[in-house]
């Protein structure tokens, strides 16, 4: 299964997410453009996978004239907040809850991300939740 997710960097946020078993774009463009509701960024940061460089997603950014910033080849750390993302999801929950099948996974994952955003206390954000800190950059 392929997972993607959208994260406002600032609050760590999960904006939108979205999982499929295969490699294709339209998942991705279609966290993309859920993301995209919640609010434009100036800069959208991706790495260079083809789902990311493909027509359809960066089509996206461009008709909304968003600027297009993508990590070297290879440099996980020029995305860390996503990359810790992963790490965070993948040991807090899809480890330890060994999913047997994709729709378990989905209906795991839609739970944990409720969870990550509006339990999970962050240590970065002065122990506050992604939602407690998202929402407050909304109400300026």
């Amino acid at each position: 299964m392929y997972l993607v997710a959208v994260i406002d960097w600032y609050s760590r946020y999960v904006l939108a997410w979205e999982l499929s078993n295969t490699m294709e774009s339209l998942f991705c463009v279609s966290a993309l453009q859920h993301a995209l509701t919640k609010g434009n960024p100036t800069i959208f940061n991706t790495d260079q996978g083809a789902q990311f460089t493909s027509e359809a997603f960066t089509g996206v950014l461009l008709d909304k004239k968003i600027a297009i910033s993508m990590d070297g080849r290879g440099r996980a750390l020029d995305n860390v907040f996503i990359e810790r993302l992963w790490w965070t999801v993948k040991h807090e929950d899809v480890y330890p809850r060994a999913y047997p099948d994709g729709h378990t996974l989905y209906k795991g994952l839609k739970r944990y991300f409720n969870y990550y955003n509006r339990e999970r206390k962050h240590s970065a954000l002065d122990k506050r939740t992604p939602f407690e800190v998202f929402s407050t950059v909304l109400a300026l």
